[in-house]
């Protein structure tokens, strides 16, 4: 099954359109909908994690031929400032009435199944049977890969020209080939009386065809109890509800990587009234929603299909405000208080609009006092996958821890929910979790909910940073989940943890908090997902710079020689950080010959004489060399005291004017305890050219004393002289050093020469070419 990839708009929604296509005849289907802490009580729960969290980073170098460029989470944007909250008239929205040409414009129905209509129909059952389910209405929509004769018995079918003529705003943003265009299914369900919407794909098999057995239709239901996840540390913002459901070695796409390790059942639990569960996420028993990261760890070719199951019996289990949950549009629940929930955004890939959706629509969920709860297993779906979308995937893993924090932390006091909901997506947009389009379309589909005649719930009082009360000993209820077996597809637990999963797990604990800051020298469209991918595993996050800015591949501009210049505003974005390493895109770096090094200590080159010298300033100096002197000179003459003092003891006999430090600076760390030292000394350089050869160096002899330097760090980096090309300049490498320059890498065949010998330090990047 192919995930449909985001294209441009279909020029036939803009120009003359086809017949409508509104059928209810027989036929069949295929997939085209997209796929969907380390301590324990005992060595099993820790060898799980660690394999775990392993398996998920390693997983990220199965990518490297990947030619696509889907829009990545662009966390780090450098420029919002054009980005402006949009004003809307909400009273002076128009009804929008079905049009005449619609077979189906008197037809209403109170609960909907909504679905993207298959590529290739005639493959798969499954979508017609969905038309069977008791009590509601199928309707699939269509995109530009569907065939224009679907047909299936009691379904709706929305061909790509009837779209274009239901008068929704929305549809200009949709891209024609994908499954986001669902969204105009959601407008037409809810146009045709919808207070139930279903939101899955088409091969999701319902049991007994019942979607009543275990989702809750009516929540008008007096005194019922659900199970609450405790909200008694603050600190745990996401919960993986597959651990209450039987399977805590399995986690769902869009979890963060780094809480795949917290594997241990709930201390206890609480318990909350139910009625406003507006958002109901169902499990999938056979297939359920994983993503790449377990389902390549856990899938070989030759092995039968996926077939995980969950427990049944386990209780549904709701979300205090607070703690958030991945929710998926394969097997989820709306009711009509959450129906300005079912936006899919469309500036991401398809792989994160569904995940991205759900966490925006749980922030505002909380404002009318609603929250998410997780059932048990509420469909079957079939592993039939043959291409699994890592490009597609590939931003669910940048940061969306980060997302979730920024989420947990927005506040609005807008007086509409509308106007909330249209706030915070302007502030996603501005912090760059995705695009100004989506702060477009968001402001579009709730003007056509209007249209529609859908009424925006009424705020309640948000329970999000107030004093909660304590959980007293009567209010803790306990449920111990089973643990149903997690030997699937030839993987079993084990405690056996070899030596590469183990090495990883050190590497990302010594730079886990440590942020890379790269500089591209060469084309970012070829090199910039790879050196982020190779290098993201291990470090807290990667920024690049580069000449050539790239916002779609969250490349920021910066210049080399003053490179030094554009880390003081890198350093405040990452304030929490234990440090940073700079590097050029030619120097190679062994993380993993760098464990011992003093993380609180600075580091740069200055032990290797091909990358450090100190030149003493006379008539035969080189005029680069002569005003580059006497730029520091005059640069070093506005520092404090004691950081000229600290300087001018770095020069025998006290020749700090008549000599100057000239570093490479291809690779140094500057520790958290030096960040505002860094900060303030590059203010004071100011406008002044100083290279960043020679600036460097004089910043960091500033600081402090060459003596204090973690010197021998870096000590070791291998300079390779005379180049001869990418194949003669590998041989020459080694993985016995901290680092090796110069190697160039321009392309993605030599990135992949390149892991191929970086293997022998990293025997994880074996399995990725």
């Amino acid at each position: 099954m192919l995930v449909q990839d985001r294209s441009v708009p279909d020029p036939r929604l803009s120009t003359k359109h086809r017949r409508a296509t509104v059928s209810a005849v027989g036929g069949d289907s295929t997939s085209l909908d997209h796929l969907s802490s380390c301590s324990g009580e005992n060595l099993t729960k820790i060898v799980i994690a660690v394999f775990l969290l392993a398996s998920a980073a390693a997983i990220f170098f199965l990518l490297p031929g990947v030619a696509d460029t889907a829009a990545f989470l662009c966390f780090d944007r450098s420029d919002s400032s054009r980005i402006h909250l949009p004003s809307v008239n909400w009273n002076s929205v128009r009804r929008i009435d079905p049009p005449l040409s619609d077979p189906f414009s008197s037809f209403r129905a109170e609960r909907w199944i909504v679905v993207a209509a298959p590529s290739d129909f005639p493959s798969s059952a499954n979508l017609c049977r969905l038309a069977g389910v008791k009590g509601w209405q199928l309707l699939a929509v269509a995109t530009s890969r569907s065939p224009a004769d679907f047909s299936c018995k009691g379904a709706i079918f929305l061909s790509l020209d009837l779209q274009s003529r239901l008068g929704f705003l929305s549809t200009a943003f949709l891209p024609h080939d994908s499954y986001v265009r669902k969204s105009i299914g959601y407008l037409y369900a809810i146009q045709h009386g919808a207070r139930l919407i279903y939101d899955t794909d088409d091969r999701a098999v319902v049991p007994d065809d019942n979607l009543g057995r275990r989702f809750d239709l009516d929540l008008s239901t007096a005194g019922e109890i659900l199970l609450q996840y405790s909200h008694h540390d603050p600190n745990r913002t996401v919960i993986n509800p597959y651990i209450h459901f039987g399977q805590q070695s399995v986690w769902p796409r869009g979890l963060p990587l780094d809480r795949v390790r917290q594997i241990q059942p709930e201390e206890f639990y609480t318990e909350v009234y139910g009625g406003r569960q507006f958002i109901q996420q169902g499990l999938s028993d056979g297939f359920p929603d994983v993503d790449a990261a377990f389902y390549f760890t856990r899938k070989s070719s030759g092995l039968e299909a996926f077939d995980l199951r969950f427990d049944a019996d386990a209780p549904k289990v709701a979300l205090p405000q607070g703690a958030m949950v991945p929710v998926n549009s394969l097997n989820t629940m709306f009711h009509s208080q959450a129906f300005w929930a079912l936006m899919l955004p469309v500036s991401v890939s398809s792989m994160a609009s569904d995940v991205l959706r759900g966490y925006w629509a749980q922030r505002i969920l909380w404002e009318i006092d609603g929250y998410v709860a997780v059932y048990p297993p509420t469909i079957h779906r079939l592993d039939n996958v043959q291409v699994y979308p890592f490009a597609e995937e590939r931003d669910l893993h940048v940061n969306v821890g980060r997302l979730i924090d920024f989420l947990l932390s927005w506040r609005s006091n807008k007086p509409t929910l509308f106007e909330r909901a249209l706030h915070l997506s302007y502030s996603m947009a501005e912090e760059g979790f995705w695009s100004e389009m989506d702060l477009r379309f968001t402001t579009a589909w709730l003007q056509d909910l209007l249209a529609v005649g859908y009424q925006q719930p009424r705020l309640m009082s948000l329970e999000l940073g107030r004093p909660r009360a304590m959980i007293g000993h009567g209010d803790r209820k306990e449920f111990l989940p089973k643990k149903l077996p997690s030997v699937h597809l030839g993987v079993e637990e084990v405690g056996i943890v070899s030596s590469e999963i183990g090495n990883l797990i050190k590497w990302r604990k010594n730079f886990g908090n440590v942020v890379l800051v790269m500089h591209s020298g060469g084309s970012v469209n070829r090199t910039a997902l790879e050196w982020r991918l190779l290098y993201g595993r291990v470090f807290k996050t990667v920024i690049i710079l580069s000449e050539q800015r790239n916002v779609d591949l969250m490349v920021e501009h910066g210049q080399l020689h003053q490179a030094y210049k554009y880390l003081p505003k890198i350093f405040s974005r990452y304030s929490g950080a234990d440090g940073f390493v700079f590097l050029q895109d030619n120097m190679i770096l062994n993380y993993w010959n760098l464990l011992d090094a003093d993380k609180s200590k600075l580091w740069i080159t200055n032990k290797v004489p091909e990358s450090w010298l100190t030149v003493t300033i006379d008539s035969n100096s080189s005029q680069w060399i002569a005003k580059q002197a006497a730029l520091v000179k005059k640069a070093v003459a506005t520092f404090p005291l004691h950081f000229q003092s600290n300087f001018n003891l770095n020069f025998k006999d006290g020749h700090a004017r008549k000599k100057i430090a000239i570093c490479g600076s291809e690779l140094f760390y500057v520790p958290r305890r030096f960040v505002g030292d860094f900060i303030d000394l590059v203010a004071l350089v100011g406008d002044l050219e100083v290279h960043h050869k020679a600036a460097v160096p004089m910043l960091f002899m500033a600081m402090d004393s060459p003596q204090n330097f973690d010197s021998d760090a870096l000590s070791k980096t291998l300079y390779i002289k005379g180049q001869a090309g990418i194949d003669s300049d590998l041989n020459s490498y080694s993985v016995q050093v901290p680092a090796v320059y110069p190697l160039t890498v321009s392309s993605k065949s030599e990135f992949i020469k390149l892991v191929r010998v970086m293997s022998s330090g990293d025997q994880l990047l074996k399995e990725l070419v």
